[in-house]
């Protein structure tokens, strides 16, 4: 069966792509580019995901998976990646660190032809996004960050919104292309402008689910049958995504799918850090960062976020 669900696609002009990083993210993500007609080359530090990933979707010689995220690059007009964080992000863009100050050549940069453009869609540090641009600038490539929202859900129903930094003009030529797989492609601003804001999604989503927690779990110590809370208060201003889609599965203590509370914990420390930089005060964001720390001492590293209700029963 397969792992994405179909959706209605404008078509674009079919194109050479790479997507380098088949995680619970990338995959779908790459399978959509090719069920959208793209040829479609990935590549993935474990080589039998990017087999499986090429049994799945693979349609004759148009899609193929390579050894370094360089042979993947080769010959595409565009290259996608989605993988774990800055230092990941930095070895399959510019290479494996190999001694001090050097790097092989096996990064998707110097594999890439001048004009190439680079997506980025890790959730990673603004200052990442601006070092790699300007080496793109220098190797004469072109570089969008463009983190997404709407989780593993998101990336197989082709539902994603994706929040970008970059050129207008470079942000125009791939925006067809994301729209594979996004229900909204937005340019925020110059480079790093994705990924802050990115930050200022988790901020509120950190909050948020804090905010839900509590109310159920005070709710559920008065009595109350809390699905029927939900229901009512979902249809007035307390209603959200997060009540939406975790509310009922938090009163059933189900945590087992989802956004990992690690995954989580990596993007508020990005949040934080960015913050000491510019002076921004966050006390909430760094009081339910810790909140998350707690959870993961309990054995909650890869339970969903909604799981901050654990702390509190």
């Amino acid at each position: 069966m397969s792992s994405i669900a179909p959706r209605t696609y404008e078509p674009t002009k079919p194109c050479r792509v790479a997507f380098l990083g088949l995680g619970v993210m990338g995959y779908p993500m790459a399978g959509h580019l090719a069920r959208a007609g793209h040829t479609v080359t990935v590549y993935n530090r474990t080589a039998a995901k990017a087999q499986a990933w090429c049994d799945e979707f693979a349609a004759g010689d148009r899609s193929r998976m390579a050894d370094t995220p360089r042979a993947a690059a080769q010959g595409a007009d565009v290259v996608f990646c989605c993988v774990g964080n800055d230092d990941d992000l930095r070895a399959v863009a510019l290479g494996t660190p190999e001694g001090a100050g050097a790097r092989r050549a096996d990064g998707a940069f110097s594999g890439m032809h001048a004009g190439a453009v680079f997506v980025d869609h890790t959730t990673a540090s603004a200052d990442v996004a601006r070092e790699l641009a300007q080496v793109a600038h220098e190797q004469h490539l072109a570089f969008i960050d463009a983190p997404v929202s709407g989780g593993q859900a998101g990336a197989q129903n082709g539902a994603l919104t994706i929040m970008c930094g970059g050129p207008e003009p470079v942000f125009e030529r791939v925006r067809p292309l994301m729209m594979a797989y996004a229900r909204a492609a937005t340019l925020m601003g110059g480079h790093g402008a994705g990924q802050l804001t990115k930050m200022v999604n988790q901020i509120c989503i950190a909050g948020l689910v804090q905010a839900l927690a509590e109310g159920i779990a005070f709710g559920q110590k008065a009595g109350l049958d809390m699905n029927l809370v939900l229901d009512v208060i979902g249809k007035g201003a307390a209603q959200s995504w997060q009540m939406d889609n975790r509310g009922k599965t938090m009163v059933a203590d189900r945590f087992d799918f989802g956004f990992a509370v690690d995954w989580m914990r990596k993007d508020l420390a990005l949040v934080l850090e960015e913050a000491r930089r510019n002076g921004s005060s966050l006390p909430v964001t760094a009081l339910v960062d810790q909140f998350y720390a707690d959870v993961q001492r309990m054995g909650g590293r890869r339970w969903d976020t909604s799981s901050l209700i654990k702390r509190l029963r």
